[in-house]
């Protein structure tokens, strides 16, 4: 089940839009859409959905899907192409604490249940459930290449997965518990976070290379080049670091209370780092990779009125005009094969006390989360 060679980019070409995505507390994930960024970066309100039967937990973006995760075991999916609800995904044990995609071919999640799972993005079949750690599964990264994953939990290792295989390829133990763990953009190096430390890693070695310790407990970590990441934690500031010097090399309060989440990406020649807050807005701020040191420029900024918890930023290329009589085409003739399928999906869950795993059907959500519901009152 190894995933297709290739590189992730957060990058688009001119004339795209770029469409803000956030969750929180309130089980809402917010969409906010720049039309056209070179000429206004002012978001207007796209949409709003009641996603989930509890908090949003995580956010994650591709070039066609959004994905969203909750303390209510269910991942949901939409498919921005085409805007519609592309159904739930029923597989987890607990809070589902970390989403990533991987290009277009792959979704690999993990939650409470110390369970990775690797789906397939086209059928949306679980290729593997991996058992990785004795606790949760906090946070999960693929490596640029697709070989290759890394894993932190609460059981105080850090493992590195062989995606050929789907089985562990080493296991490091850890002091710490810790949260976050990411590749650089190049694969050359990674971070972990534990607490208020950061600890940098080389793939050569597998060993820490530096560390840098922070005043607050770190929240969020993004790379904006492979040497310098953006750090924000428990606070309103937001920071630049060099991973070779280990130097703070800028500084800025970003928002009135603690910065949740953070979302780096490049527009033809702007480079953006997003950040969300609990104090509800969604902030746009331009970073000069040729002076770093200097304050980043407010693009613009959103206030949703929400406790924000977790935010990604999805890319929309403009789609040709053959791609769009091939996408008509298509829908045109398997429209009648989708009806039928979807009468054959509905009908079977219908027959079952159970929710099936695996993927639900958008109209079959409720009934699912409900029936997880009376499955827990039942235990108790």
């Amino acid at each position: 089940f190894s995933l297709p060679e290739g590189k992730m980019e957060h990058e688009a070409s001119s004339g795209c839009e770029v469409l803000l995505v956030a969750g929180c507390y309130e089980q809402i994930i917010f969409g906010y859409r720049v039309k056209k960024p070179e000429q206004s970066w002012n978001p207007e309100p796209d949409f709003t959905h009641h996603a989930h039967t509890a908090s949003l937990t995580i956010v994650a973006v591709n070039d066609q899907y959004v994905a969203t995760g909750s303390k209510d075991e269910i991942i949901h999916l939409y498919n921005m192409k085409k805007k519609i609800d592309q159904g739930s995904l029923l597989h987890h044990a607990g809070t589902v604490t970390c989403l990533e995609f991987y290009g277009t071919t792959h979704l690999l999640t993990g939650a409470e249940d110390g369970i990775i799972c690797v789906w397939d993005t086209k059928k949306w079949e679980c290729l593997k459930s991996i058992p990785a750690h004795k606790g949760q599964v906090s946070s999960l990264s693929v490596h640029p290449s697709g070989k290759l994953a890394l894993s932190v939990g609460t059981d105080k290792t850090l493992r590195t997965w062989n995606l050929i295989n789907g089985k562990p390829a080493f296991i490091k133990n850890i002091k710490q518990n810790a949260q976050i763990v990411q590749w650089s953009p190049g694969g050359n190096s990674y971070i972990v976070a534990s607490n208020n430390q950061l600890d940098i890693y080389t793939l050569e070695t597998a060993s820490i290379n530096s560390t840098i310790m922070c005043k607050k407990r770190i929240s969020s970590v993004k790379f904006i080049t492979e040497s310098i990441i953006g750090v924000a934690g428990e606070e309103e500031h937001v920071r630049l670091y060099d991973t070779n010097s280990k130097m703070c090399i800028s500084e800025f309060k970003a928002h009135d209370i603690r910065v949740k989440a953070m979302h780096f990406f490049q527009v033809a020649q702007y480079h953006i780092l997003a950040t969300a807050s609990n104090d509800g807005y969604i902030k746009l701020w331009q970073i000069d990779i040729k002076k770093l040191h200097g304050h980043p420029f407010l693009l613009s900024e959103v206030n949703t009125s929400a406790r924000l918890t977790c935010l990604a930023v999805w890319l929309s290329n403009p789609t040709s005009i053959v791609q769009e009589i091939e996408e008509q085409e298509d829908a045109a003739s398997n429209k009648h094969c989708k009806e039928k399928e979807n009468k054959i999906k509905v009908a079977s869950l219908d027959e079952d006390e159970y929710p099936k795993r695996g993927w639900q059907p958008p109209n079959k959500r409720k009934m699912a989360a409900s029936t997880k519901e009376r499955r827990k009152k039942n235990k108790q």
